[in-house]
């Protein structure tokens, strides 16, 4: 064990420049840039040293355009002998670099142990971690039975439709063919990240009457009409949710309940392109739309979430005259959360107490990630996330990933091989 340790010490510097090089390639979703770039650099990669290499299209998929194709990889590493299959799997796009930098989002600056860049928490770190240990693990046990896989996929900050998803119904996570999947997400180098809360993606359209601006009297405001909805969502609907509490060990505590965001609204005259130099037009709105992201419970059905929405429109109906809506589902997941005994589980539980000298924590996320598909269409329920990063740092300004946290759950990852395939 010791000697392994050392080799995943010894390959710092070639996991801080494999990381520095993932993020330096700006595959920014949407729309889904360079999907293609960052999956040749892992496939070359691991082609040079013997693995079978697999660059697949999610053609037809959602968001796959032949200007932004869905580019996915996934690499294998036959064992010796015959044996369970590892599979290691990070999400390549990163989200919007947005406001608020001190730093080049795509510099990969390292800096006092960390390395800055929009994709270095989530989830570039852990990408690079995964394939620094795998390549310590075959050259320490050369003979290794069964099989390790590592991708590199599309879309999951969109849902992974075009990534996880599309594989999955194509079987490449048929349990017959993979037994373990650890998603690298950054949930803390001592936690193992067992599922997430479900999620309900909607639309809520009020409908008006268009009329002259002046003389709305003449017409029916529809922004209006979602002001009352907005209302009675912070009366009633927000409140409700708040007391739900779940006994899912998820993480923040304030996640512990159901949510609800509000992702957009938009209502009225359409925002015009940015050369545009006019006015707007003089119109009452005869359509608002809000698209909602209701995060739910493993105790909840989805029925009764979509449920307390109806109701809640259902009583602003009989309040207000002439009022028209219309409720659009956009997308659905279940919750899921993967038993503590499962053996993905227990494995890095005891490789976690051995390199951090302490208990592993059981988490589950607050928002979903790819084990969604993985458990839902490929049927695999061996599956967690465990990788370095602050959780908090997603998504925000001057994210940076820690070289330290990356040596430890390189460490961790090549003791789980370890125990699952010598």
């Amino acid at each position: 064990m010791n000697a392994l340790m050392q080799r995943i010490e010894n390959r710092r510097d070639d996991l801080i420049t494999l990381t520095q090089d993932l993020i330096r390639i700006p595959t920014l979703n949407p729309p889904g840039r360079h999907y293609h770039d960052i999956c040749s650099l892992v496939g070359e990669r691991m082609s040079k040293q013997g693995w079978k290499v697999e660059m697949v299209r999610a053609e037809g998929a959602l968001g796959d355009s032949d200007r932004y194709p869905r580019w996915n990889v996934v690499c294998r590493l036959e064992g010796r002998a015959a044996g369970d299959c590892v599979h290691f799997n990070s999400h390549h796009d990163v989200v919007a670099v947005g406001e608020g930098w001190t730093r080049d989002p795509f510099g990969a600056e390292l800096d006092g142990g960390k390395i800055y860049g929009r994709g270095a928490c989530d989830m570039k770190g852990g990408m690079a971690t995964s394939i620094i240990a795998a390549e310590v693990f075959v050259a320490h046990h050369p003979e290794f039975r069964g099989a390790i896989e590592i991708s590199a996929t599309a879309d999951e900050e969109s849902g992974g439709y075009g990534g996880v998803a599309y594989l999955a119904e194509r079987g490449f996570f048929d349990p017959a063919r993979v037994q373990h999947v650890i998603i690298p997400e950054p949930l803390n180098k001592d936690r193992i990240c067992l599922g997430h809360r479900g999620v309900w993606w909607a639309e809520i359209e009020t409908k008006g009457h268009i009329a002259h601006g002046s003389m709305p009297f003449l017409g029916d405001c529809a922004v209006r009409h979602m002001g009352a909805v907005l209302d009675e969502m912070e009366a009633t609907l927000f409140p409700l949710l708040a007391g739900k509490r779940t006994d899912m060990p998820v993480v923040p505590d304030g996640a512990k309940s159901s949510t609800l965001n509000i992702n957009s609204i938009h209502g009225g005259e359409p925002v015009q392109d940015a050369d545009y130099t006019g006015l707007p037009s003089a119109c009452v709105p005869d359509r608002c739309i809000l698209t909602i992201d209701r995060r739910f419970l493993i105790e909840e059905d989805i029925a009764e979430v979509k449920a307390e929405v109806a109701r809640m429109m259902d009583k602003i109906r009989t309040t207000r005259p002439d009022f028209r809506y219309e409720i659009r589902d956009l997308f659905e997941v279940m919750p899921t959360m993967t038993p503590e005994d499962a053996p993905i589980v227990r494995t890095l539980q005891d490789a976690v107490q051995l390199v951090m000298g302490k208990p592993a924590e059981f988490v589950v996320s607050p928002g979903t990630y790819d084990q969604k598909h993985i458990d839902r269409i490929g049927r695999l329920k061996n599956c967690i996330a465990y990788g370095p990063g602050v959780l908090d740092l997603a998504h925000q300004p001057d994210e940076w990933i820690g070289v330290d946290d990356m040596v430890d759950s390189g460490k961790v990852m090549a003791l789980t091989l370890t125990k699952l395939l010598t």
